[in-house]
């Protein structure tokens, strides 16, 4: 008896010092590592990729932001605010995704087939509204300049990127909007747009949250 319980007693024992000392290495000792780790060679990453505006956490270069007036009476959807570049998707352009408004608490696509016949009323509708907001005077968008991106929201509804070709079609009603010169609102665009990763992997890409800080700026000192 006295043996059998000296015998569980330090089979328990045992097993608490490795409970002990796994608890140490693992939840202690590993995870401080890796955070040393990442906060000193990604820093910028280990932090959420933090975009700041005077100094001010702003958002985040991963997660796309809406820029919308303020809701109407009777109101659902508020309208886009045409003053800034919109990205996707962006009032009529979300009607495809079930994120509609980058919500955090959601995020997913329709997975609706290529002939759906909603997924292809709402694109055309989406191209409608894309060509009726970016037609300003003197410049008119053509139904063959909608890229792809401006009429279809991505996979998660929360990209914080659009196509040079999409950001292209909105700089004269950019400057339009904020009495600004077409070139220097194309300057802007095109000192913002990335090339593909690593040279090759992707496609160029505009950060819309970036571009907006930039054009905010510029219409500041004019």
């Amino acid at each position: 008896m006295n043996n059998s319980v000296t015998n569980t007693a330090r089979l328990l024992w045992a097993g608490l010092r490795a409970l002990l000392v796994l608890t140490v290495i693992c939840g202690v000792l590993y995870p401080l590592a890796i955070t040393g780790v990442a906060q000193g060679l990604f820093s910028d990453q280990a932090n959420g990729s933090e975009i700041k505006a005077n100094g001010t956490v702003v958002g985040s270069s991963l997660i796309g932001q809406s820029y919308n007036l303020p809701l109407k009476k009777g109101q659902e959807t508020p309208d886009a605010d045409l003053k800034w570049f919109q990205g996707r998707p962006a009032n009529g352009l979300g009607a495809n995704s079930v994120n509609t408004q980058y919500k955090l608490i959601l995020s997913g696509a329709t997975n609706r087939s290529g002939d759906n016949a909603d997924l292809i009323k709402w694109v055309k509708d989406a191209k409608a509204a894309v060509i009726k907001d970016n037609s300003v005077n003197g410049y008119t968008v053509r139904p063959s300049d909608v890229p792809a991106d401006a009429v279809t929201s991505s996979g998660s509804g929360l990209d914080p990127d659009i196509s040079p070709d999409y950001a292209d079609i909105q700089v004269h009603r950019i400057a339009e909007k904020n009495g600004l010169p077409v070139a220097q609102v194309q300057k802007l665009v095109d000192e913002h747009t990335d090339g593909r990763t690593l040279g090759f992997i992707g496609e160029p890409r505009v950060n819309v949250l970036q571009l907006n800080i930039a054009l905010k700026e510029l219409a500041a000192k004019s």
